[in-house]
């Protein structure tokens, strides 16, 4: 018997097995479906519970049929053998036959945790473990772990080099890979720690940090969902580039209730991609703008009016500017957040303006209360009181900075004189370019500060509402439905979340910290993160208080990844190298394969740069099947991509250097790496995330004058 033939029999076993998944997942869908046909026709019976029962069996059946629809593509990935003869297949989606005995477990049920934990050493009870790969309802093909030699029947088949390093080498395509199948031991005790409390893990690059991270809200939803989707997950990530390439792995895993954010959009109403530069960031981020913003939070309002002119009964009324920054100052005392004491401001004024008439003996004076309510039907009057104090947005005061003199004075003695004038560079282009990342963070805070305008509250509209006051015909039932809906809708700015994820978190500034921290205060925390990596050029004193801050006093949970299934150990050899100049004695990951095949190191004059960047990403194309990367500095991204304009694009991705992080690639181009290294704050960790990028390929080009 060929080994060749002994795989396409256990690829026939296995395929024998998947078809009756998939007929009973055929069944159950049927069912679903008919069961919503079923809570229909109880709506005929006409009195509210059959309604109420109606509406209840329609709800539950549609979402039943929607998880069978969704889980339908790789249904089964896996299959342990153990010791007592028992074979349990794991999956997507927990599935038993018609007569209640198991087809497929749930890969988050603790029956299913061997699947990841056992090892040679502890095999739990595990005597081969075996992956599936299957395309459509067709398996493709299979690879076995013997985790039990002595305990094998004579009879049992092994087939295949090992499950992970056979993963590891397939294309990962446009989305993150979908590594469910072979997370390893380490990873998934970070996974299924305890649910309250700080789960922390860091590791280098390629260790599944992000895989961990979103593997384990999956794991949480399933273990606990009554908390964590009643709550809601948050999940944040460095990059809108970055959440886009995570926001298909949740959905795969069986979940789409987490709200994926980054940090450039976890202001509401806001988003912002460009990034400042480390040293501009590294000011921004720091907790001392928190006092730069609260200065800004109590200042006049630019061009606003500088006195009140007002001839009440033929006598002159008049507030200085002086009478006025009074008034103000009074009305923002002990912390008081400036949209939310508008009204105590106002007030003040009608009490000075009537203290000045009655010093100026005005003739005939009404009481306090009638003399405001005649100052109140004024329109110069009103538009004064807008005009010098109007509702702020954080946005508004944001652009104050953009002002240099009102930023010196916000600054003074806070930030050194070098840091103002980075500010002050920096904001010249904030009408023109846009935000930045880091700015999210310091609109956030003046959001805090600021506080909510005070407005009427207004009634919720009722859904069956139509114009002219006409209700639209509807059953119990259909309000019923309506009335969950609407309880189930989250603010746009929700704070109340139960769990929160932070990927990446060695960039995470200490306002930017303040910012997550206030939406997680209710919430058990994942942090993931490599120190290793990090670009944060400021103090580290001050962002370990913020995070600590921000964690608040829960039990921390830590876990350390050691081993790098990303590249190749070829690939990670270059990017070791790079990192050991600034920690030669740092604790690396270890490479798990090898391909054999060295990186291309290219170095070019000038103007061949643009030529040999094409050249080498169209090489790079053909040898890998997958998506390919090319990684540029901030500075020459649109020249790149530009230069790329007619490679294949379906595979193709052109980023920043700082927008790599987290990201993977088949192949990677890394243009001008020298460049990258040459920033005096983080260039050379920055230039060690981009070189291991790349899982199969990886090609520098540098120009040289």
């Amino acid at each position: 018997m060929t080994d060749q033939t002994t795989l396409e029999q256990e690829i026939a076993v296995e395929q024998r097995h998947l078809d009756r998944v998939y007929a009973r997942l055929a069944e159950l869908r049927r069912s679903a479906v008919d069961a919503e046909k079923e809570g229909y026709r109880h709506a005929r019976v006409g009195n509210f519970g059959a309604l109420v029962e109606r509406d209840a069996m329609v709800f539950h059946a549609a979402r039943r049929r929607h998880m069978l629809d969704a889980e339908h593509e790789g249904l089964v990935f896996g299959r342990l053998d153990l010791l007592d003869r028992q074979v349990l297949h794991v999956g997507r989606l927990g599935i038993r036959d018609g007569d209640a005995s198991t087809l497929v477990v749930d890969w988050r049920a603790p029956a299913a945790a061997a699947f990841y934990q056992a090892t040679p050493a502890q095999p739990l009870g595990v005597v081969r473990r075996r992956t599936i790969q299957s395309s459509g309802e067709r398996v493709t093909r299979i690879e076995d772990d013997l985790l039990d030699p002595v305990a094998a029947p004579a009879e049992m088949a092994v087939v295949g080099d090992g499950a992970l390093l056979a993963t590891l080498s397939k294309a990962t395509g446009r989305g993150m890979r979908d590594i469910v199948a072979t997370i390893q031991r380490e990873q998934d005790e970070a996974i299924r720690s305890p649910g309250s409390g700080v789960t922390i893990v860091s590791g280098g690059p390629g260790t599944g940090k992000t895989a961990v991270a979103l593997h384990r809200a999956a794991y949480l939803l399933y273990s606990d969902r009554g908390r964590y989707a009643g709550g809601g997950i948050l999940v944040v990530g460095p990059s809108s580039v970055f959440v886009e390439y995570i926001a298909s792995v949740l959905p795969s895993l069986g979940e789409n209730t987490a709200t994926l954010h980054s940090l450039g959009t976890l202001f509401p109403g806001m988003a912002a991609t460009r990034a400042d530069s480390p040293a501009v960031a590294a000011v921004k981020g720091s907790l001392r703008m928190r006092r730069v913003l609260e200065r800004a939070a109590r200042d006049a309002v630019p061009d606003g009016p500088g006195e009140l002119r007002l001839l009440y009964r033929g006598s002159l009324l008049r507030l200085e500017r002086r009478e006025l920054d009074g008034i103000r100052e009074r009305a923002l005392s002990r912390g008081a957040r400036r949209n939310e004491v508008r009204r105590v401001g106002f007030d003040g004024v009608f009490a000075a303006l009537w203290a000045q008439a009655r010093r100026l003996g005005v003739g005939r004076l009404p009481e306090q209360r009638a003399f405001e309510s005649e100052l109140a039907e004024r329109s110069d009057f009103r538009e004064f009181l807008k005009a010098w104090w109007p509702r702020l947005h954080p946005r508004h005061v944001l652009g104050w900075l953009a002002r240099p003199d009102r930023l010196h004075r916000y600054a003074d003695g806070i930030l050194s004189r070098a840091e103002i004038r980075l500010l002050t560079d920096a904001y010249r282009s904030l009408d023109s370019a846009g935000l930045t990342i880091a700015d999210i963070a310091l609109l956030d805070e003046l959001d805090a500060l600021l506080g909510k305008p005070m407005r009427p509250a207004r009634a919720k509209r009722d859904p069956y509402q139509l114009a002219g006051g006409v209700r639209e015909l509807s059953t119990y039932a259909d309000r019923q439905r309506a009335a969950r809906e609407a309880g189930r809708e989250r603010p746009e700015d929700y704070r109340e979340y139960a769990h929160v994820v932070v990927d990446e978190s060695q960039d995470v500034s200490p306002m930017q910290w303040r910012m997550v921290g206030r939406r997680g205060r209710l919430a058990s925390w994942t942090v993931v993160g490599d120190p290793a990596q990090t670009a944060w050029t400021g103090d580290p004193e001050e962002l370990s208080r913020a995070r600590d801050q921000a964690l608040g006093r829960r039990k921390r949970h830590h876990f350390t990844l050691t081993t790098n299934y990303r590249n190749s150990a070829e690939i990670f050899a270059v990017a070791a190298a790079e990192i050991r100049r600034l920690h030669p004695d740092l604790p690396l990951p270890r490479a798990v394969r090898s391909t054999g095949v060295d990186p291309v190191e290219l170095t070019v004059p000038h103007p061949e740069l643009a030529a040999t960047v094409v050249a080498a990403t169209a090489t790079v194309l053909t040898e890998v099947e997958g998506t390919v990367g090319v990684i540029t500095p901030a500075s020459r991204r649109d020249e790149v991509a530009g230069w790329l304009g007619g490679l294949d694009a379906r595979r193709l991705q052109v980023v920043t250097s700082l927008e790599a992080k987290g990201m993977e690639y088949d192949g990677v181009v890394l243009v001008a790496p020298g460049e990258i290294r040459a920033d005096p704050g983080s260039g050379v960790r920055t230039l060690y995330v981009a070189l291991s990028r790349a899982t199969q390929r990886l090609t520098t080009v540098d120009p040289i004058d």
